[in-house]
């Protein structure tokens, strides 16, 4: 299908696959025969292609996570050409292709952010104290990006203007059998209660670390926790309040104008705030490296303050539409 933001995001996706298989290429030699003490030519070509390669991964993972909101667009822009799709969620099921794409996209944003992080720690440590760690976990996100590319061609050449899906209300509705009508079907006042208890429980675990320096793990898990009873809480209950409709669980409709496009703002949130709280994690094995002893510590409360505010944006934008609208799903407490 020919759309300006359909071959931009499929040029962009060959770019950067074509870029990380450089990437890997060399990764792949650093992780086997990364020397410090050698003083090879090997060895120098290495550690010159190492600056190479940081600078164009800074520049590539950027567009990678941005990406992912241009594929969210564009899977919203393109609904009204298909017969029964009313947003994003009918153009992603359109074939089998569209949701894994959406997936891959969720997990590579997630790793791309985690590896940005890793690197600039890495840069700012004198004797390349990250170099393995950062390329190991490029090795992971390289074959998720090529499968993520692989199906992003099987989505978008697969689109069929004749083809009728399916509208978000029959999607996420509680009677159907799959993972959409099963997260719609979470029961909201529980949910309610994880989805607020999982963010103070990152509140409370981020200011401990911001006071004692302790608890890195802690304060990272709890983000994942409540990056993930966030992500179903959109579905369970929380879009229920914007659209104050009892039965309408589509997370996609948040996207549009009718609802001020607040669904991008709940997702950059979301994204930005567990890309944060999983940095946090990812750096705390290498705390006590000598050449980071300093350097971490500082990286990891800016993360931690950046997470808090992100998650505390995301819950204060849910409390107050649950709170100034009309509509009330629960009454006593139950749904």
């Amino acid at each position: 299908m020919m759309h300006p933001a359909v071959i931009a995001l499929v040029l962009t996706s060959v770019l950067i696959s074509l870029l990380l298989i450089y990437a890997g290429w060399y990764g792949y030699h650093i992780l086997r025969k990364w020397d410090l003490r050698s003083g090879s030519d090997f060895q120098l070509r290495l550690e010159r292609r190492t600056y190479l390669i940081s600078a164009i991964l800074g520049s590539v993972l950027v567009f990678q996570i941005l990406s992912l909101f241009l594929f969210i667009f564009t899977a919203d822009a393109l609904h009204s050409r298909f017969v029964g799709a009313m947003c994003a969620a009918g153009s992603l099921n359109v074939n089998p292709y569209g949701y894994p794409v959406l997936l891959l996209k969720i997990v590579n944003c997630l790793l791309a952010g985690v590896w940005l992080i890793v690197n600039r720690a890495d840069n700012r440590g004198y004797d390349y104290p990250l170099i393995k760690a950062k390329y190991a976990l490029l090795m992971l996100l390289v074959p998720l990006v090529l499968m993520e590319t692989v199906a992003l061609f099987g989505y978008f050449g697969g689109l069929q203007a004749n083809v009728i899906t399916s509208c978000c209300g029959s999607l996420f509705s509680l009677d159907k059998r799959n993972i959409a009508g099963d997260l719609a079907a979470l029961p909201a006042a529980p949910m309610a209660v994880l989805f607020f208890g999982a963010m103070v429980l990152t509140m409370v675990s981020g200011a401990w670390f911001r006071l004692k320096d302790r608890g890195g793990y802690l304060f990272s898990a709890a983000s994942f926790v409540a990056f993930i009873m966030a992500a179903a809480s959109l579905v369970s209950f929380i879009c229920l309040y914007f659209y104050e409709l009892p039965t309408h669980h589509c997370p996609f409709c948040l996207l549009q104008q009718e609802y001020g496009h607040v669904g991008y703002v709940l997702y950059a949130t979301l994204l930005g705030g567990g890309t944060a709280g999983l940095g946090v994690g990812a750096l705390m094995p290498f705390r006590n490296r000598s050449s980071l002893v300093r350097i971490i510590p500082s990286i990891q409360r800016r993360l931690v303050l950046v997470a808090m505010v992100l998650y505390l944006l995301f819950t204060l934008i849910v409390a107050g539409k649950m709170l100034s609208t009309p509509f009330r799903l629960m009454v006593g407490g139950l749904p």
